[in-house]
């Protein structure tokens, strides 16, 4: 019995070393993460990220979230480089730039509720709800949807509710909102959600066939029944998934 207690007594102090050793260099890559955003938007174009280039908001929101925490791996190397991973089920984690942009063109402010279509591992919720007071994202992959309501409830991201099933529609008693994230591509811009958001906010998604090149475009509604559309820049998302019913 002794010999069983000193074994788990050894084997807690392991892997509470190896978390320790962990968080550092997962740190160090986050911060390694964010310069290396920073850079790529000081290459592109004013068209593409805005005179201004990225906030220090959202920039600050980037540095702050445990990208490796909304992995399968869990890896660091894996979760902080910049480009898009497989979460499984054939989804992916977009690559943290494309997050930036997409928050960063969708103007999200502290008093703001935004829509997220598509939850995927929660990622991109949880960047969002460092910025916004209320964040509700929609997944229509039930082991994606209750994996990232996990991650984000162990991770204690209390102003984000997940909702399980075809966004196309959006979720209205859940809006209006102030801005809408849409993380999968379709050939048009769902009419639904232009109707939930907000005159003056802003709907930010790709837009094109499937497993082509898209246009990452954002729509501002400027009147009740009146929008503005400019393509931002090309990009490659997962196809838009819709229910079968």
């Amino acid at each position: 019995m002794i010999m069983k207690i000193l074994l788990l007594v050894l084997c807690m102090v392991v892997v509470a070393r190896e978390a320790t050793a962990q968080e550092p260099q997962c740190d160090r890559e986050r911060a390694a993460m964010v310069e290396a955003i920073r850079a790529y938007a000081h290459r592109s174009h004013a068209s593409v990220v805005g005179q201004q280039g990225l906030s220090e908001r959202v920039l600050e929101a980037m540095g702050r979230t445990k990208r490796h925490l909304f992995m399968p791996e869990r890896s660091c190397s894996i979760a902080y480089a910049n480009r898009p991973a497989s979460i499984g089920h054939g989804q992916t984690i977009s690559q943290p730039f494309i997050v930036a942009l997409m928050t960063e063109l969708a103007g999200v402010a502290p008093d703001h509720v935004v829509l997220e279509v598509g939850t995927g591992s929660g990622y991109q919720a949880a960047i969002l709800a460092h910025l916004a007071r209320k964040v509700c994202t929609i997944e229509i992959i039930p082991q994606l949807a209750e994996a990232a309501t996990k991650t984000l409830k162990e991770l204690a991201y209390d102003n984000v509710s997940v909702r399980l099933g075809d966004g196309y529609a959006g979720w209205p008693d859940c809006g209006p909102f102030d801005a809408i994230v849409v993380t999968a591509a379709l050939g048009q811009v769902p009419a639904p959600l232009i109707e939930q958001l907000k005159v003056g906010g802003r709907l930010v998604m790709p837009v094109g066939a499937a497993y082509t090149s898209q246009q990452l475009t954002v729509v501002e509604k400027t009147a009740p029944d009146k929008t503005t559309t400019r393509a931002v820049a090309p990009v490659r998302f997962v196809p838009f998934t819709r229910s079968k019913d």
